[in-house]
């Protein structure tokens, strides 16, 4: 364990090659009285504190595990839109250029926008990269140290258990937010749970896609996913909650249609992904959630690094305003800029109805169906997609196959 006040950073060669984690000690902690102490050393946290802190306040960040990059609980895969609000060093990540996605029979289809891309991420050196940004920025990372309460005394707030005080506190810590309980906040309710295994990348070509399988039997409530990783492969799957994910059964089939003949497990990870919306409510007097925290998750999807990255940020700086200026409360002026995942919420009842097998068999192919998942997968970013010119392609494609067998075919084209 990593004694509260030291931060233990993975470090890198020029090459990029992991050279493992190596204490970065800290002096002892004297301060004990914060402009913001932020709870959570994610995604959301980490990047409010680089914000905060830039910004000029003093700024702590509570974080249990004693890295943040330690026992990683998501797949770490980011959309164009989050890759574009940080400059990420590129060996921390993997560019994934389209979907493939797979009916339950094995029949699947591709899809892609041009200028659009994913980035598969080294999920636990990105976290820990965001966090030495903080702290460079000036954040005091307090890592192997759990929030166990707050309470209000003289416009202060007092932490649990060092007995730090802060004028304002940013919950970043998760899906189970304690700060959420302590402060009476709105709290999640409805979740995936999802389960993944990475497995050694044998250096084989493969598709450099990401792999979604659709599958009410296999992932009642979402889809499963086989995703080409910084040196590994990641398979895994998501069910809604109540159902017990079987990750057993579909690894079996991922790597026999993926190519791997004796995949090497090098870990496993699970955990759940709030789906329920935004939670209400988000803020107090002193507090505001962000993050998994405050439901911002995408109901349909469950992806949540792009709205942690930015929103994020979009609190801190109402924090900084409001501390600093005394201009709208952090609560109100996010409200305003908070998502309601409306949409969202009601593809997620659809979602949840477990949708026949039968069905997705039918529809892979449909011209509607590859409409709306080129929007999910590509919101408004790629190249409008027509589904005309997809057929097109897909006709000169069968008629380019046939005549590479036909001699006639061959001689006529």
């Amino acid at each position: 364990m990593t004694p509260a006040g030291s931060y233990c950073a993975t470090v890198y060669t020029e090459n990029g090659h992991n050279l493992g984690h190596v204490p970065r000690q800290r002096p002892p902690v004297m301060r004990t009285d914060y402009d913001v102490v932020i709870v959570g050393g994610g995604f959301a946290g980490l990047v409010a504190a680089s914000t905060a802190a830039s910004r000029g306040l003093s700024v702590a960040v509570l974080e249990a595990k004693a890295s943040p990059g330690e026992r990683v609980h998501t797949t770490g895969i980011l959309v164009k839109e989050a890759a574009e609000e940080f400059d990420i060093p590129a060996h921390l990540t993997r560019k994934i250029r389209g979907v493939r996605l797979y009916a339950p029979s094995g029949n699947s289809t591709d899809i892609s926008a041009p200028g659009y891309y994913f980035l598969s991420t080294d999920t636990g050196g990105l976290l820990e990269w965001l966090a030495l940004r903080a702290s460079f920025a000036g954040a005091h990372m307090l890592t192997a140290t759990r929030f166990t309460g707050a309470r209000i005394h003289s416009n202060r707030v007092i932490i649990g258990p060092m007995g730090l005080t802060a004028r304002f506190v940013i919950g970043a810590d998760g899906a189970r937010s304690r700060v959420a309980r302590a402060f009476g906040l709105g709290v999640n309710r409805h979740f995936l749970v999802g389960v993944e295994a990475e497995i050694a990348d044998d250096g084989l070509q493969r598709p450099e896609l990401l792999h979604c399988f659709l599958d009410s039997r296999i992932a009642p409530g979402y889809l499963a996913w086989g995703v080409p990783g910084v040196g590994v492969w990641q398979i895994g799957l998501a069910v809604r909650h109540g159902r017990i994910p079987d990750i057993t059964s579909f690894m079996l089939k991922a790597v026999s249609i993926l190519g791997f003949e004796n995949p090497t497990i090098v870990e496993r990870r699970a955990g759940i992904i709030p789906c329920g919306g935004l939670v209400r409510p988000f803020a107090g007097r002193h507090v505001l959630l962000v993050g998994d925290a405050a439901g911002l998750v995408s109901p349909l999807t469950g992806g949540g690094i792009h709205c942690a990255f930015h929103y994020g940020r979009r609190a801190a700086l109402a924090v900084c305003d409001y501390l600093c200026d005394r201009v709208l409360h952090p609560g109100a002026a996010m409200a305003r800029q908070y998502p309601s995942f409306f949409a969202k919420r009601l593809a997620r009842i659809a979602m949840n109805a477990e949708p026949p097998n039968a069905v997705f068999n039918a529809v892979l192919d449909n011209g509607t169906f590859q409409a709306l998942a080129h929007r999910i997968y590509f919101h408004r970013r790629g190249a409008r997609w027509n589904p005309r010119a997809s057929l097109r392609r897909r006709v000169r494609r069968s008629v380019c196959a046939r005549s590479s067998r036909d001699p006639i075919l061959r001689v006529s084209a």
